[in-house]
């Protein structure tokens, strides 16, 4: 067993991450960042959870571009072929399940 204490987790880039654990194939990280990530589309399941700061989550689809803003505690579900970017609004820290290589 171990505690992890992800406030005190900052990166020297934006993205930059703390691995937690691999489970049967997804990786478990926290990200630090203060900048927009790219948008892109995982090829498998994706949970995104704000542990702190304030993220603008913009999706695309059907060819419509929709936004949610999250704060601390706030869950997005990306499935797959999900077209989407995370925009922090401010310093951020995010805990992101993912399958192994997404991108």
């Amino acid at each position: 067993m171990s505690l992890i204490d992800w406030r005190d987790f900052s990166g020297t880039a934006a993205w930059d991450a703390l691995d937690i654990a691999e489970v049967e194939g997804a990786t478990v990280r926290v990200h630090w960042t203060d900048a927009p990530y790219r948008w892109h589309v995982n090829d498998g399941e994706e949970v995104f959870v704000v542990l702190s700061g304030t993220v603008d989550m913009k999706l695309r689809e059907g060819g419509i571009e929709k936004s949610v803003r999250m704060t601390a505690g706030d869950i997005f579900h990306a499935g797959v072929g999900t077209e989407h970017v995370a925009h922090p609004l401010e310093p951020s820290r995010i805990l992101v399940v993912e399958k192994k290589g997404s991108v």
